[in-house]
């Protein structure tokens, strides 16, 4: 079954994300320009109907290049830098919490 991802931005104690990140960071223009909602219907074929929700194609999509661009190859790992980059955070849609490294994996293996 295809997961979305909606992003919504929590308000713990006065923190908001997006107050955070510098309005010339490369992440936050990124996201900025960036634009992968039109992924969701060519992916819809690769999802079961049932089942646990997989994590967002498009956030897994957005993990690639943050992979490439810190040079992180494995899943674990990207998920343990990305946890602690409140500017990935940002870019990839998630507050404070992200899905674990076996969500990615499968990604790995049911897209094309």
């Amino acid at each position: 079954m295809q997961g979305k991802k909606e992003y919504q931005e929590k308000l713990f104690a006065q923190f908001q994300l997006s107050e955070r990140i510098p309005k010339n960071n490369f992440y936050r223009r990124l996201k900025g320009v960036l634009d992968l909602e039109f992924l969701y219907m060519p992916t819809r074929p690769y999802y079961g109907e049932s089942g646990q929700k997989s994590i967002d194609p498009v956030v897994f999509f957005k993990l690639c290049p943050v992979g490439y661009l810190e040079n992180i190859i494995s899943d674990r790992k990207l998920i343990d830098h990305c946890s602690m980059g409140l500017d990935i955070l940002y870019f990839i849609g998630y507050d404070t919490c992200l899905p674990a490294g076996r969500s990615t994996r499968s990604c790995h293996g049911i897209l094309p």
